[in-house]
């Protein structure tokens, strides 16, 4: 769904407003882009967006960490490795 000119509001403007606002965000989906100073701030969107952002966000750290995990498996099925020694001396700096 796009931003819309309707959905960019002042923060000013949003304090008098946010009921409507809120209500708007919640029955009709709309996502509100508040700007102070004319430039972008916050956002209101709806509670129930919000949480699944939040489970986008956890899954593609996990995603991240299993494409870190196969890269390691590579290098050392490749023969790539490091002695305790050193990985503790790269860890320390």
């Amino acid at each position: 769904m796009g931003l819309r000119a309707s959905d960019v509001v002042p923060i000013s403007e949003a304090r008098a407003r946010l009921t409507e606002l809120a209500e708007e965000v919640v029955d009709g989906g709309a996502e509100k882009v508040l700007t102070k100073n004319g430039a972008s701030y916050v956002a209101i969107i709806d509670a129930k967006k919000l949480d699944y952002y939040h489970i986008l966000e956890q899954e593609h750290a996990g995603l991240v960490l299993l494409d870190e995990v196969e890269r390691g498996l590579r290098q050392i099925a490749a023969g790539e490795r490091i002695s305790n020694v050193d990985l503790m001396n790269a860890l320390s700096d």
